[in-house]
């Protein structure tokens, strides 16, 4: 007997950039950061971008929808050639390096599927596992790996989405944001004659701009290669990534939250009656966010109070280093502060306020000490953390300042955009909200029993402010 939810691969293309534009038939290549080499193993991050539609039928799909995203692909590719390219290790080379060959392309995959589109779009409680069938993974190999691959899924009556798995070791979340952003533009436009992007989508590939006079991009590869080689072989030059890193269980669920401007204008008025209002503390919505949802997650987790809790998060370089890079710089610029307390701290009635300290001192620590403060003991750092069984990790994924919900490739901006891969790093993914009726957005991937008691600490928290 069929399962009650399938997804029916329709077919797999190869959309290459433009062959009309003579920059299709130009090589290109794009040399790896410290910035990239510190997530050179970390697995995929992968995004689904849902669209509902009112005209959804398999023929308006294949005749129009399909045919209008995979041409506006094509001119999209022109601007970001390294997406069309792979990631390689030539053997004399010191480190892998992104290339552009004319006829490279992405891999597309177009799919069919009879899942219910409203509650995979929604923020009602659903099963994580029917996301993973709407996301492609990457076909690596030891000697190449993609950049991206993608994924068009139809739900008959409903609408479609967009799945994009994305390399980590290349592009971070505002790389892969502008990179939708722009897809969704060209396509929105519909001028085939013309496919010129707005200054704030243009990619910009100049890497002299990212200093390393201490060798970092090397370092970080020789600590990924010990951390992720077999004790035969420690210098193995692979670049095949464990895209599962932990098998997804059956009883995973997911929801989203919504945190409003007068959420947290409240949660901030609590902190300040609760804590020494002498010290200066910065209590930025994401700091607010991120302190009452990990106060929530600790509670919900429950446990022994002795148990230690690690914190993290990544923040946006490009404006942090000196001289400040722009915004539209392709590739991955982030780097975080970590930490870590016992639980028992953020348990009792002022663990709100406990959690908000101490994630405004992780942000202000940033600041004061600028982010490239200890850089060279990061990734070991990172490899402590998620090596150390029995404790809690609490990191984040996405921001509301990546504008996901501006992706709009002309049938409207998405109905949800889901981070697919919290499933397996058990992040928070934060995104702004969709309609403006919320500030944030938080999507989150639990047990059903730990889903069910943070929805009720959570909103019984709120209704208590």
């Amino acid at each position: 007997m069929a399962s009650p939810h399938t997804v029916k691969v329709l077919g797999t293309t190869r959309v290459t950039p433009a062959s009309d534009s003579p920059i299709s038939a130009t090589e290109f290549s794009l040399p790896l950061t410290f910035f990239d080499t510190l997530w050179f193993k970390f697995h995929p991050v992968e995004r689904i971008f849902f669209y509902q539609l009112n005209v959804s039928n398999p023929e308006y799909f294949h005749s129009i929808i399909l045919p209008k995203l995979k041409r506006s692909l094509s001119l999209t590719l022109l601007h970001y050639l390294p997406l069309a390219g792979n990631l390689r290790w030539p053997s004399n080379s010191p480190k892998p390096i992104v290339t552009y060959s004319p006829n490279d392309g992405v891999l597309v995959k177009v799919a069919e599927s009879n899942s219910n589109f409203s509650l995979l779009s929604g923020n009602e409680i659903h099963k994580a596992l029917e996301l993973h069938s709407l996301v492609p993974q990457l076909m690596m190999t030891d000697n190449i790996a993609p950049i991206i691959a993608l994924q068009i899924t139809l739900f008959p009556s409903q609408g479609f989405c967009v799945g994009i798995t994305a390399h980590h070791a290349i592009l971070d979340g505002r790389s892969t944001t502008m990179f939708v952003k722009s897809w969704a533009y060209l396509c929105k436009q519909g001028n085939t004659e013309n496919s010129s992007l707005p200054p704030e989508l243009t990619p910009f590939y100049d890497r002299s701009v990212i200093k390393d006079p201490s060798g970092l991009d090397l370092l970080y590869l020789k600590q990924w290669l010990a951390f992720t080689s077999s004790d035969s072989d420690p210098n193995r030059r692979s670049l095949i990534i464990e895209q599962n890193i932990r098998d997804v269980p059956d009883d995973l669920v997911r929801a989203t939250f919504d945190l409003s401007r007068e959420h947290i204008k409240s949660l901030r008025e609590k902190v300040l009656s609760k804590l020494d209002k002498a010290k200066p503390l910065h209590l930025s919505s994401f700091v607010l966010t991120f302190a009452y949802v990990s106060t929530c997650l600790i509670k919900a987790r429950g446990g022994e109070s002795d148990r230690t809790v690690n914190f993290g998060f990544a923040a946006d370089a490009r404006s942090r280093l000196n001289p400040p890079i722009p915004e539209n710089y392709f590739g991955n610029c982030v780097l975080g502060p970590l930490a870590s307390a016992k639980a028992g701290n953020f348990m009792d009635e002022n663990g709100f306020a406990t959690a908000a300290e101490l994630a405004s001192d992780m942000v202000k620590e940033l600041e004061m000490n600028g982010i490239l403060e200890q850089a060279e003991k990061k990734l070991t750092q990172f490899f402590d953390v998620i090596m150390e069984t029995g404790k809690q990790v609490i990191s984040v994924s996405g921001s509301p300042r990546f504008g996901v919900y501006g992706a709009d490739f002309g049938w409207g901006k998405p109905r949800k955009v889901v981070i697919v891969s919290i499933d397996r790093g058990g992040a928070i993914s934060l995104a702004e909200s969709r309609d403006g009726s919320a500030l944030i957005e938080i999507g989150l991937a639990l047990n059903k029993h730990e889903m069910k008691t943070f929805a009720s600490l959570f909103l019984d928290g709120l209704r208590d402010l």
